[in-house]
């Protein structure tokens, strides 16, 4: 029998899976007879959360996955935004505290192998959400609180179909979860693309796959796992990509078995994708929005241009404005929670960007991050912070320069690196761009930019705000030549 998820623990074929969801659908139509509520979910990577997952597909309902790198204030807002009168969790001692005096009932089940618990929470004024609206995903943005983005089935299935139609992945491989499953990408494009291929989803937890905490990462124990688990595909951010190349560049094995590693959540730089090309790392980068299901372009093993985002997918397409915004046409989200539901079928991203010759979309950076030069010179800072994160000696930065004659960069070492080592490798990425894009001054940040800190989004991109009213008086300072 073919197996659909295996756990560290629990294994489940098709069959099982089966019957382990219409289970759980029995247990909730007895549960809620009136009109279900709204329901959140809060369960670490296990077959568990998939078979709660599709059994609230199958319910129709409206599911809130929470992330455990949100913090409990923005747990608190995605529940209570979107009227949340359900959470079930494998962690209720995080957040039996969080609702003290909200709680109408408490009740454990045991699930795949898992124990859950299920606090149902006391009534509430009803949030109004678009129809059809089965996933509510929370996007952390880089400014102020989650915005909840509403998704219908055929949002999600329209991706899912899609990537494994480009991807002509054989039946039956096997996907490794790496990202967790609150992750929309991970979610559509791991499991519902697994699932519709007959492919297994091994699912374990962070601690197996080497995560610690927000962003600490054993990356041998990752790579041990890839290959323990005979990985065929698995999906990662720019981050674990870099940590992931850098650890086989010191002599660890490329996984033997992975055919596709796809990579997305933010800009990859095109040395970093040459770096793992020159060690048979299959990675192929890839672009998508929550407003759109996720996935909108990838890169493939047939079509594969470095420096792209590969070939928009077969169910949207992609226009552009005058002053070269993406624009997605056909697979737009129904609204966000609280906000006038959307009846436009198309989507401002709100990043640049171009088709080339070949029809790849290249992505320039943000429109709203593009900031002009007191020479009036359009610099797009991801660009440039890009180039500076692939030097071993600096870990992260952020470019600055609105309405100044030159750049300054603010930038986080990596440890152990001096000051001449940043200069040089500053000094080594000024040769590669324009004259206008050039970092003229640095400064070293006091900490890494981080959630814990809030300059850095959930998905690793930096929250400029936060990290420009950090900095400001340092940055000005140079420019008065104090």
């Amino acid at each position: 029998m073919q197996m659909a998820l295996r756990g560290s623990e629990t294994s489940l074929t098709y069959a099982e899976l089966h019957t382990a969801i219409q289970g759980q659908v029995k247990v909730w139509d007895t549960f809620f007879s009136n009109q279900p509520p709204t329901m959140a979910l809060a369960v670490e990577n296990h077959p568990a959360w998939v078979v709660l997952d599709l059994a609230a597909l199958k319910c129709q309902i409206p599911l809130i996955p929470l992330p455990f790198f949100f913090s409990p204030a923005q747990w608190l807002h995605a529940m209570q935004d979107a009227g949340v009168g359900v959470l079930v969790t494998d962690r209720p001692q995080l957040f039996a505290p969080l609702l003290a005096g909200k709680i109408a009932n408490q009740t454990q089940f045991e699930l795949a192998g898992k124990t859950l618990t299920q606090f149902v929470l006391q009534a509430q004024e009803k949030v109004d959400l678009p129809a059809d609206t089965v996933k509510i995903t929370y996007t952390s943005g880089t400014t102020g609180n989650p915005k909840g983005v509403c998704l219908s089935v055929n949002n999600m299935l329209n991706v899912a179909i899609s990537i494994a139609e480009v991807t002509k992945m054989p039946s039956g491989y096997v996907h490794l979860n790496v990202l967790p499953l609150a992750t929309l990408l991970e979610n559509v494009a791991g499991v519902y693309t697994s699932l519709l291929a007959c492919a297994t989803c091994v699912l374990l937890p962070s601690s197996e796959l080497g995560y610690s905490g927000t962003s600490g990462l054993d990356v041998e124990k990752l790579l041990v796992t890839l290959k323990e688990t005979q990985a065929s595909t698995a999906i990662c951010t720019p981050e674990l990509l870099h940590a992931l190349v850098a650890h086989i560049e010191t002599g660890a094995c490329t996984p033997s078995d992975l055919r596709f590693l796809a990579v997305g959540g933010a800009s990859v730089s095109p040395a970093l994708l040459r770096r793992a090309q020159q060690l048979s790392i299959p990675v192929y980068e890839g672009y998508g929005l929550s407003e759109c299901a996720s996935v909108v372009a990838l890169n493939v093993p047939t079509m594969n241009k470095i420096g792209s985002v590969g070939k928009v997918l077969p169910h949207v397409k992609v226009e552009f404005t005058d002053d070269h915004e993406i624009i997605v046409t056909g697979n737009a989200c129904l609204g966000y929670v609280g906000q006038q539901h959307t009846q436009s079928n198309s989507f401002y991203t709100g990043d640049i960007g171009y088709l080339d010759e070949d029809d790849y979309l290249i992505i320039s950076g943000r429109k709203k991050n593009v900031f002009i030069t007191s020479f009036g010179r359009n610099v797009s800072p991801e660009w440039v912070e890009r180039e500076l994160r692939m030097s071993p000696h600096i870990a992260q930065a952020a470019l600055f320069g609105e309405a100044r004659p030159w750049n300054v960069a603010v930038i986080a070492p990596c440890m152990r690196a001096t000051a001449a080592q940043i200069e040089a490798a500053v000094q080594a990425v000024n040769k590669c761009l324009p004259d206008y894009a050039r970092i003229t001054r640095w400064i070293s940040a006091n900490e890494p930019f981080s959630m814990d800190n809030q300059q850095l989004t959930s998905n690793s991109r930096n929250r400029r705000d936060t990290i420009w009213q950090h900095y400001q008086n340092k940055i000005n300072a140079l420019y008065e030549g104090k």
